[in-house]
């Protein structure tokens, strides 16, 4: 490493909001800095090191051996400076400060847009930001403070808040004007003959299709006519209620249809029942003060 500086911490900062955007766009974008301005920083960042951290191209920037080692060992640090400072900022009273999620756009309909709002009411100094992802990733890795699945097995290092309804089912439906042309399903491999809306994870696995009734569950993997990607998840519903075939999703995501008429429901019998949303966040030793008011503030809503 050079002696003629010593990398500052908004240096370090903007590195890993790079590898974490994978790239200076996105990263200023996120930054709220020009392209420019981030790459002048990277290039001093690197000067003062006297090592490459990234490996740029014009189509990809991708960390160095020695930048992943760099980012992997860096988070957790800043992640507790970010903490601490919270906590310094909000010494008093008020909490503030920013709070960021990754979260999968299932909650996104109904679940967690009104507990946001009302947290925001309540806690004027807060900032949340929400990225919207379907994997299960480190939070830390992410740049983000909490996360939000659905049935994951957590470290040992890792806390889990259930957030949202305690327990969720599965649908399964179709528009009436395709039942009445395709005739409708009496046991679950009927759907094996039908055409079929799929959705499939961002990680390339196919959501199966889960049935369950009287202790018998059956996991069956029909056709997927159409397959749309879980951030579409809206356009596949749209597909079924066109007459594009059944479709399997949240119950809560496709009520308002059956309400309307748009979808009828389909072997409600084997409707599966499946615990509900879990608020997920590493145990350290600084929690940050916006996390730590929304974990409160989750767990009074739940006993409201």
């Amino acid at each position: 490493m050079s002696n003629n500086s010593a990398a500052s911490l908004d240096e370090l900062s903007v590195f890993l909001a790079i590898v974490r955007a994978g790239g200076f766009r996105d990263a200023a974008r996120q930054l709220g800095v020009s392209p420019s301005t981030v790459s002048e920083t990277l290039s001093r960042l690197e000067a003062s090191m006297g090592v490459r951290l990234l490996s740029r191209t014009t189509r990809s920037v991708t960390p160095t051996e020695a930048g992943r080692d760099l980012a992997a060992r860096l988070e957790p640090i800043l992640a507790e400076a970010r903490a601490a400072v919270d906590a310094a900022m909000s010494s008093g009273n008020a909490v503030r400060g920013m709070l960021r999620l990754n979260v999968p756009g299932a909650v996104m309909v109904d679940i967690l847009p009104p507990l946001v709002e009302a947290f925001l009411r309540r806690h004027p100094d807060v900032s949340v930001e929400i990225m919207v992802d379907d994997r299960f990733v480190d939070t830390v890795a992410a740049g983000c403070d909490a996360g939000i699945r659905y049935g994951e097995r957590l470290a040992q290092d890792m806390i889990a808040v259930p957030i949202g309804p305690a327990m969720q089912q599965a649908a399964t439906a179709a528009s009436p004007a395709y039942l009445d042309a395709h005739g409708r399903p009496e046991h679950p491999r009927d759907v094996l003959q039908h055409e079929c809306v799929r959705l499939r994870f961002s990680s390339g696995a196919m959501i199966p299709w889960e049935f369950a009734r009287d202790g018998e569950e059956l996991v069956v993997e029909p056709e997927g006519r159409l397959i749309v990607g879980t951030s579409g998840g809206s356009a596949a519903i749209k597909s079924a209620i066109n007459g594009f075939g059944l479709i399997q999703g949240f119950r809560n995501l496709l009520e308002p249809h059956f309400a309307t008429g748009a979808l009828e429901p389909v072997l409600q019998d084997w409707w599966p029942e499946f615990e509900g949303p879990q608020l997920y966040f590493y145990n350290r030793r600084f929690m940050p003060a916006p996390l730590r008011a929304f974990v409160d503030f989750v767990t009074e809503a739940r006993r409201g």
